[in-house]
């Protein structure tokens, strides 16, 4: 094993020194990390009530491809992210 000595350092400096390197290293970390956000499942109820609107225009939807739906044994979810892209924006 390798022995480092630090004979022009004192405790207080190496201290600083440490924990300057530990920020540049947090710093490079933080700036390339973008935390994942879990999905968001919802069922064909909670979207017919975020936008308002009876539960077969969910199915109808569902039947032109306007949503994706996932199925998991007979029950069929929506991904929000799905949703949100699906929307157009309208030009005013």
């Amino acid at each position: 094993m390798q022995t480092i000595q630090f004979v022009q350092y004192s405790p207080e400096q190496l201290q600083q020194e440490i924990i300057k390197g530990v920020k540049d290293q947090l710093d490079h970390f933080l700036k390339h990390f973008t935390p994942k956000q879990p999905n968001e499942y919802l069922t064909r109820q909670e979207v017919a009530k975020m936008f308002d609107v009876d539960i077969s225009t969910v199915s109808n939807w569902q039947r032109s491809k306007k949503l994706k739906p996932l199925a998991l044994g007979s029950r069929v979810y929506f991904l929000r992210s799905d949703i949100e892209a699906s929307l157009i924006p309208l030009n005013d």
